[in-house]
């Protein structure tokens, strides 16, 4: 495999999906019924910010470097620190020095917000990763690390036995018909769990993939999706990653509001020009 996550961990889009992962959480854990989380391409769990790869290309000092600092002042957060809180705090959990070093991949983020009787299945291929996914949940009971294909292992873990959970799709995108993958294993998923929660990430370099995706979904008849994306830029073919793109399915009621909160204060913080869409695909 080509793609290395250690060289975008901490990025403005990581933090956009983390931030939105994390809220997501924190409502499966206001019901007393258990949950499970299943993270299709999981990556290593755990990065180090200050290692050659994150230092070589510097992304995550326009992402977690501008967004940390509101854990200790909100002055920069309008009315979204309270949004923002539990998932800062599971970054500070992980550099109680207060200076950035590491940072935690989704399967960290999911184990942080873990009760007893919840769980974790995570699922990465690519053998270095898996080894390093392996050592951050070492000794964790209630995750489960999968050394095999992504979509292979959202096939077979779906539906989990718990019923209630959340499905969590974000691919390295290192082939061209990934988001044909997306959207396809999607559909099978919800077919299989039509009650599940969904959270599926996909980049925006140019609009024409985001939006193709997009009409997909809108005719695949899935009756709640909305669409949640943050630009630091206007996309186009030879400008790299300039926007994060997330999809939700079956969102829990209160997301809507938060994100109405919290978008506004993250595309400020990534810098000027940014811009950010909260809309529905598909709503009863």
């Amino acid at each position: 495999m080509n793609y290395q996550h250690a060289f975008h961990a901490g990025n403005f889009a990581d933090v956009h999906k983390h931030v939105v992962l994390t809220l997501i959480l924190q409502h499966l854990r206001s019901k007393p019924a258990a949950f499970r989380v299943i993270d299709t391409h999981a990556g290593a769990g755990r990065y180090d910010l200050q290692g050659p790869e994150a230092a070589r290309a510097g992304e995550w000092r326009n992402g977690i470097a501008r967004v940390f600092p509101v854990r200790q002042s909100g002055a920069d957060a309008a009315g979204a620190r309270a949004q923002l809180a539990p998932y800062l705090n599971i970054v500070a959990s992980l550099n109680p020095g207060g200076e950035l070093r590491l940072y935690p991949g989704s399967p960290l983020i999911v184990k942080a917000l873990l009760r007893p009787q919840d769980r974790l299945v995570a699922c990465e291929l690519e053998p270095r990763a898996a080894g390093s996914l392996q050592t951050a949940l070492r000794g964790e009971a209630r995750a489960k690390v999968l050394p095999l294909d992504g979509w292979m292992g959202l096939n077979a873990n779906v539906p989990p036995k718990e019923r209630r959970g959340l499905i969590l799709i974000d691919p390295p995108y290192e082939k061209t018909d990934d988001f044909d993958h997306l959207s396809g294993a999607f559909a099978r998923a919800h077919r299989k769990w039509p009650t599940g929660l969904y959270l599926l990430w996909y980049p925006i370099k140019t609009r024409d993939a985001a939006d193709a995706l997009a009409r997909r979904l809108r005719r695949s008849g899935i009756a709640k999706i909305m669409r949640c994306e943050v630009l630091v830029g206007e996309p186009r073919p030879d400008a790299g990653l300039l926007g994060s793109g997330l999809i939700l399915a079956n969102p829990p009621y209160p997301l809507e509001s938060e994100l109405e909160v919290v978008l506004p204060t993250l595309t400020r913080l990534f810098g000027p020009g940014g811009s950010h869409r909260l809309d529905w695909l598909a709503r009863e």
